[in-house]
């Protein structure tokens, strides 16, 4: 009788759960092992309160990479999510007060000529490029296991290298094309928040304003969770197995050979340890974690000076908040941009420390969904982008950055806010450690940097375990929520090619 290849994968994250449907659609007996009592990983959700918050992710972009992941196991996104497009896509406050971006692309064309005159035609020129190379990136580039040099021996790749601007900087690129603070500001954000200064982040990635400007900005109904529940869904249907609450220890490993992973059972009386038996480990927690903690030294690809030479995406400080009011004329997503740009990127990636007065992120679903928050009540999502590996992450500090945030808002809004909180829970550098054994307390991964892409990530594949492989967003393609998605699917590609 036929017997099963057996795949461990540690976490249930997006990347996880990717790789275990990928590996279940291929024949395999898959075990996802997760830490926590629900799948999601970054990406949970919580209710308190009458309050229903997404922990993690709250950006809906590049709705066309979710299509084609539940194409090909012959699902719609629909099937398990409806999603609604956000018009404004969202609203920036400046000093001199808010603006809104516009869904409809005349109408954010027609913005850029207000705030620049003529600028309105060489952002067209923009985003055909950024068009181009989010056509080529997303459907060539991050498809990439990042094995050899070989792979990028493409006709495609080969006659747009310089197309794809690889070895010029976001940030000279989009000077090439405008000259207002504004405008420059609003065209770097993404690399900003998700990656690294934009001086130090290749050109290519004006995809990212191709997936805002043009792909735009979306809500899945009742959250960002729904993504998750949708692709849980997908894998129990393909037979893969969950134990939640499993808290892996060590991998066992036996001449270079992954035997079994074994796990810390958490129950009422404490914990039982399990062993679980595996042909092939997909680390999909924490790449740092699963080297450093649960290998020995001899089994480990990377030596402790590599990893702190690596550029880190940022970590954060998040606020989950209640409100006993609506606030008017709040949008979905506001990004507050009312303090030096500069001096807070700096902060971030060069000095690494504490923001003096930080730009931040906030999120109101309840603008969009009434089912997040009891009647009359508002729901708030609040993010400051900080540097990783920061210490005295204490409660005064996160109660400093809270009132400084707050007080912006309330000058901003022209309302009261900090007298309406009825439920304020903050997550930030130890819980990013504890939780997910984040790699000093990171967010969202590596930097997109040139010399961290492709070839240059951490490996998808250990260096010295044979069947141990690698996927989210330590690893290629890297940061972000579709490239989690894909990250899943490339790895599982690279098993079945080795055991056929």
């Amino acid at each position: 009788m036929f017997k099963k290849k057996k795949v461990i994968i540690i976490g249930s994250g997006f990347a996880g759960m990717s790789a275990a449907s990928f590996m279940a659609k291929a024949g395999w007996d898959v075990s996802v092992l997760e830490k926590h009592s629900i799948p999601g990983g970054r990406a949970r959700q919580y209710s308190e309160d009458g309050f229903t918050f997404d922990m993690g992710p709250s950006w809906y972009w590049m709705p066309d990479v979710f299509e084609r992941y539940f194409n090909q196991f012959g699902k719609k996104v629909s099937d398990y999510y409806h999603l609604k497009r956000l018009d404004p896509s969202y609203r920036v406050y400046w000093p001199d007060g808010p603006i809104d971006i516009p869904a409809d692309y005349a109408s954010f064309k027609n913005l850029f000529n207000t705030i620049e005159p003529g600028s309105g035609e060489l952002l067209d020129q923009f985003m055909k490029e950024a068009a181009f190379k989010y056509e080529v990136g997303v459907n060539k580039l991050v498809f990439k296991p990042g094995q050899s040099l070989t792979e990028f021996i493409d006709w495609d790749l080969v006659k747009g290298v310089f197309r794809l601007d690889v070895f010029n900087s976001i940030k000279s690129h989009v000077a090439k094309h405008f000259k207002h603070p504004k405008l420059i500001e609003l065209m770097e954000f993404p690399v900003l928040f998700l990656g690294a200064l934009p001086e130090d982040t290749p050109a290519l990635y004006s995809l990212m304003n191709y997936a805002d400007v043009k792909g735009g900005t979306w809500y899945p109904e009742k959250g960002m969770y729904q993504i998750v529940h949708g692709m849980y869904e997908l894998a129990v249907s393909l037979g893969v197995k969950f134990y939640f609450n499993q808290d892996v220890q060590q991998i066992n490993v036996t001449d270079g050979i992954a035997k079994s992973a074994t796990s810390l059972h958490r129950n009422d009386k404490g914990f039982d340890e399990t062993i679980f038996d595996a042909d092939v480990v997909i680390g999909g927690a924490d790449y740092h974690h699963v080297e450093t903690k649960l290998l020995q030294p001899k089994y480990q690809s990377y030596s402790t000076a590599y990893w702190n030479k690596r550029v880190m995406a940022p970590s954060c400080i998040l606020y989950y908040v209640g409100l006993n009011k609506r606030l008017e004329g709040i949008q979905h997503h506001s990004l507050f941009f009312d303090t030096d740009f500069g001096v807070h990127g700096k902060e971030i990636y060069t000095s690494k420390e504490w923001p003096s007065d930080p730009l931040f992120y906030v999120s109101a679903t309840s603008v969009t969904d009434d089912s997040v928050a009891p009647a009359g009540c508002e729901n708030l999502f609040l993010l400051i982008p900080v540097a990783t590996g920061l210490e005295n992450d204490t409660e005064e500090l996160r109660d400093h950055y809270f009132k400084l945030i707050i007080a912006r808002m309330e000058k901003q809004l022209g309302q009261t806010i900090m007298d309406a909180v009825i439920y304020k829970k903050s997550f930030a550098h130890s819980d990013f450690i504890s939780q997910y054994n984040a790699f000093k307390g990171n967010a969202y991964g590596l930097a997109n940097t040139l010399l961290q892409t492709a070839v240059l990530k951490p490996s998808c594949r250990s260096k010295k375990v044979k069947n141990l492989f690698y996927t989210g967003q330590l690893t290629v393609p890297g940061p972000g929520v579709p490239p989690s998605l894909i990250s899943g699917e490339v790895v599982a590609g690279e098993v079945l090619k080795l055991y056929k």
